[in-house]
C-alpha cells in the first residue's frame, strides 16, 4: 500500500443552478476532493443536501480559511474577475466557472495574477468531457471522415418566455453567447485550434428578451468553415452536431444525458453514468457507395475535469483546461461580439 491520497479542500462560492447541479455534486464525487465549505445566502438548501459542510455567507470567509486549498468560483460572471483575484491573492488555487471572465482584459488580469502567486488557476469546461464531444473527437482524429470541410454545432432551447434571472438581463456577462458560446467555442478550438477569422450575427429574437438570445456564428479556416449555433426558439431540431469530410459524414441528435441526471439529482458514477442512449449515425464513402450506421458513443464524464485539477495541484500537470486556452475563448467572444456590432468578418 503506498501513502494516503491527501484530500483537498475546497470552497464553493455560489449555489445557485450551476453550483448545485454541477460543481457541488461533482467535487463531492470525485475522490482525493471534499466539499470543505459553500458560500451562500441560503445556508437552509445548502444543508440540506451537505449536511457535514461549513456554511458562509460571505466569500472572505472561505479565502480566510488555511484549511481551503481550491476555491470553486460559481457566481454570477460579472463577479468572476474580482473573486478569482481576490482568491489568488489569499494563495488559493481556482477554478473559475465559464465564461472566464466578461472581457478579454479583466481575463488577462486574473492570469496576471495566478502568475505570481504560483497557483493554479483553470475554467470549468465540462462539455469537454459529454460523451457527444468525445465521440466526435475520436472520429475525427480516426480518419474515418477524412478531412473534415464543414462542422456544425448547435445548442439549441426551446424557451419562450423570458426568465427573470440575471442570465438573461442586459448586464456584463448576460445572455446567451456568454453562457452557451464558451462552450461551443472551446470545443472547436480543441478539434481545429485558432480560426483565421470569425463572423458573428448575435440577435434578439424573442420579444421581451432584453440581451442576446441567439447566435450563428462562422469560424473560418484556411479551406474548412466551422458554424456555431445556438436559438432561445427552437421547439424541435434536436441536432447537436454535424461534420462533413472527404470520406464521410457524422450526424449526432441529442445532448449529452449527464446534466439531465444531475438536474434529477442524480449522482455522478451512478450505474450507466455517462452513456449516450441516442448514438449518432456515420455515412462513409465505401467505394463510391455510401453506407449508414451507428456509432457507440464514448462515455462522458464530468468528474475528469476535477480529477484533472486536483493532478495539476498535486503533481504540477497542466490544468485540464490552460489559462491560455480560456484567454483564447474570450478573445473570441470579444471578437464575435465585435463582428455582430460591426456586421463584418473580424481577422484574428
Amino acid at each position: 500500500m503506498g501513502p494516503a491520497m491527501k484530500t483537498l479542500q475546497v470552497a464553493l462560492i455560489g449555489y445557485g443552478f450551476v453550483g448545485k447541479v454541477f460543481h457541488a455534486p461533482l467535487i463531492a464525487h470525485t475522490e482525493g476532493l471534499n466539499l470543505h465549505t459553500v458560500v451562500s445566502r441560503q445556508p437552509d438548501v445548502v444543508a440540506a443536501a451537505f449536511p457535514q459542510v461549513r456554511i458562509v455567507a460571505e466569500a472572505d470567509a472561505a479565502f480566510a480559511d488555511p484549511a481551503v486549498d481550491l476555491v470553486v468560483i460559481a457566481a454570477p460572471n460579472s463577479a468572476h474577475a474580482p473573486l478569482a483575484e481576490a482568491a489568488l491573492r489569499h494563495g488559493k488555487h481556482v477554478v473559475v466557472d465559464k465564461p472566464f471572465t466578461v472581457t478579454l482584459a479583466e481575463a488577462q488580469s486574473v492570469l496576471a495574477h495566478a502568475e505570481r502567486s504560483g497557483r493554479v488557476l483553470s475554467v470549468f469546461q465540462n462539455r469537454r468531457w459529454d460523451a457527444d464531444f468525445l465521440t466526435v473527437r475520436k472520429l475525427i482524429a480516426s480518419g474515418r471522415l477524412g478531412e473534415v470541410a464543414e462542422f456544425h454545432s448547435h445548442f439549441d432551447r426551446f424557451r419562450p418566455r423570458v426568465a427573470d434571472r440575471w442570465r438573461e438581463r442586459d448586464e456584463p456577462g448576460g445572455g446567451l453567447w456568454f453562457d452557451l458560446g464558451p462552450h461551443l467555442l472551446d470545443q472547436a478550438l480543441q478539434l481545429f485550434g485558432m480560426p483565421q477569422a470569425i463572423f458573428a450575427d448575435l440577435a434578439q429574437q424573442r420579444a421581451a428578451a432584453k440581451t442576446v438570445d441567439y447566435f450563428n456564428v462562422l469560424l473560418r479556416y484556411p479551406r474548412r468553415r466551422v458554424v456555431l449555433h445556438a436559438g432561445s426558439l427552437v421547439p424541435a431540431s434536436g441536432l447537436r452536431f454535424a461534420v462533413h469530410g472527404t470520406r464521410g459524414s457524422y450526424l449526432k441528435h441529442g445532448l449529452d444525458g449527464q446534466e439531465d441526471r444531475l438536474r434529477a439529482g442524480g449522482m455522478p458514477g451512478e450505474p450507466g453514468w455517462g452513456t449516450d442512449t441516442q448514438p449518432g449515425q456515420l455515412t462513409v464513402d465505401e467505394g463510391g457507395t455510401l453506407r449508414t450506421g451507428s456509432v457507440a458513443s464514448v462515455p462522458g464524464d464530468y468528474r475528469e475535469y476535477y480529477r484533472g485539477m486536483r493532478a495539476a495541484i498535486m503533481d504540477g500537470r497542466p490544468p485540464p483546461v490552460t489559462p491560455q486556452e480560456a484567454l483564447e475563448v474570450m478573445g473570441l467572444i470579444e471578437m464575435g461580439i465585435q463582428s455582430s456590432l460591426e456586421r463584418r468578418e473580424i481577422a484574428l
